[in-house]
């Protein structure tokens, strides 16, 4: 199996890396509720998908 004969720079290393970074996590709003949530997901605060209620949330006592 070859190896590299000379190491990468500091350079070259950091600019492919330089796409690796996180992003944050994407939110959408809720329609029904106006809550954030995450898409293509149902509400977890009043469980609605697409216009209709696909779960049962229980209300804080």
């Amino acid at each position: 199996m070859p190896n590299p004969k000379r190491r990468h720079s500091k350079r070259r290393t950091a600019t492919r890396r330089a796409h690796d970074a996180i992003t944050g996590v994407t939110l959408s709003e809720c329609p029904n509720c106006h809550e954030r949530k995450l898409p293509h997901r149902a509400c977890p605060k009043c469980g609605y998908y697409k216009g209709r209620e696909v779960l049962e949330v229980k209300e804080a006592e």
